[in-house]
């Protein structure tokens, strides 16, 4: 009698949804370079016939019309992923994301940035919802519990060893390894410390920027944000009502959206110093390392900050070892997924330099809190000038939305990346035909 060998279980789509938010109305989201924003999602599913119901969920973030070119570049991935095993592509992850950022005809069009990476981001990132939820985790304990030579292995070193090696790498990793367990019972007690960018969008009034900052002090929060480099005269002033409205002993942190050039940001940020900014992100262009250098050279004591616009590792890495910042900006939807971004946290620990996480946008908060997350149990091994963005809007749409409480995101406990949003607010928010949309024609 003959038996048959049963199939194994492959992904069977890449789905692509164009999700849109009308944020431009109130101004949430404004700044100095996007005055008007809607903020969008190009958000892709794995979906697979394994039998189980899981699927894999991420996005990428956009604002508005980007969302267009974003969802296409996910979809152009579609026949290199479609038909894969499940089984291959969860069991290695770091394979998974080299055969796509190393597909010689796509690569093209980067090389290793822009949207066709931001799109290898979203699938490698569902890929990761996908395997930790067949895990029984989320993601920031499926990576915190995985031995370091796997973590090694999910890591492209190629263009990265003249600074981090595998070795380097292996051994942050084995000397994180001994406290895990302790942390990972601290961050499920307390959970990792937040800030908040809601009281500093620019084009909230100044009475609205002064209650929003005092309500979050009250919140627990000891570090806020305000977006500037509309107008010096304003955001002297804007700076000045926030200081004053939270006291001395709160971190007001500024934020240009890389609207100047080089001299520009030294004049603006020593108007700015009396009232005591705690770092300028985003000070000029995010490619410009010698520019980074200078503006850190000249504002000092105050401290350089970027990332969430620096398009992959290899940026991250001239940054680091020009030391032209303080701060280390990571984003769960700018460069190519988790695995590029355990390289950035890599480097950040072999430099000695603290990560605090962009956040915000659509989904970024409840993505990028599994890295933090991941960072303070595995690598870095604290939380010491640590701080994860945090911005209270959008969150609603999810299915496991990020919790914050007493100034501290709460460590997420739902098997996945939390970035699965409601199938109810993908039907309601979709563009352009979706009823929030079609209601505005």
């Amino acid at each position: 009698m003959s038996s048959t060998v049963p199939s194994p279980a492959r992904i069977t789509a890449l789905d692509v949804l164009d999700v849109r938010f009308p944020t431009s109305e109130q101004l949430d989201g404004s700044d100095a370079m996007n005055p008007e924003p809607d903020y969008s999602a190009a958000y892709a599913v794995l979906r697979t016939d394994a039998g189980d119901g899981l699927e894999g969920h991420a996005l990428a973030f956009t604002t508005g019309r980007g969302n267009d070119v974003q969802a296409a570049a996910i979809a152009a991935l579609a026949p290199h992923v479609v038909g894969r095993p499940v089984e291959e592509v969860c069991a290695d992850l770091g394979a998974f994301s080299r055969s796509l950022v190393h597909d010689p005809q796509l690569r093209w069009l980067g090389p290793e940035k822009g949207a066709i990476h931001m799109a290898t981001g979203a699938v490698v990132n569902a890929a990761w919802d996908l395997a930790a939820k067949r895990a029984g985790k989320p993601v920031w304990r499926f990576l915190g519990e995985m031995p370091p030579r796997e973590l090694v292995a999910q890591v492209d070193f190629r263009w990265l060893s003249d600074a981090l090696t595998p070795e380097e790498a292996l051994e942050i990793l084995h000397r994180a390894e001994p406290g895990r367990q302790d942390r990972i019972a601290r961050l499920l007690e307390r959970g990792y410390p937040a800030y908040t960018t809601t009281p500093g969008w620019l084009g909230y009034s100044d009475e609205k920027l002064a209650r929003l900052a005092r309500e979050a002090v009250a919140d627990g929060f000891t570090q806020i944000k305000l977006k500037v480099g509309a107008s010096l005269d304003d955001d002297v002033r804007r700076l000045r009502t926030a200081r004053e409205s939270v006291g001395d002993s709160i971190r007001i942190a500024v934020d240009a959206n890389q609207r100047w050039d080089v001299q520009d940001a030294i004049d603006w940020m020593r108007a700015l110093a009396p009232y005591r900014p705690y770092w300028i992100e985003e000070p000029t262009s995010p490619d410009d390392i010698l520019g980074h250098a200078a503006v850190r050279e000249a504002v000092r004591p105050i401290k350089v900050a970027t990332g969430e616009h620096i398009a992959n590792r290899v940026v991250f890495k001239q940054l680091l070892r020009a030391g032209a910042v303080d701060i280390v900006q990571i984003d769960s939807a700018r460069v190519g997924g988790v695995n590029e971004n355990i390289a950035i946290l890599l480097l950040a620990a072999k430099f000695n330099v603290p990560v605090c996480p962009h956040a915000g946008g659509v989904g970024l908060c409840e993505m990028v809190q599994h890295l933090a997350m991941f960072d303070y149990v595995a690598v870095s091994g604290t939380t010491e000038d640590r701080v994860v963005e945090y911005v209270d809007h959008l969150h609603e749409h999810f299915v496991d939305p990020a919790r914050v409480l007493d100034g501290h995101y709460r460590a997420p406990a739902l098997p996945g990346l939390s970035a699965q949003m409601l199938p109810d607010s993908l039907k309601k928010y979709a563009y352009p035909d979706g009823p929030v949309w079609t209601a505005r024609v």
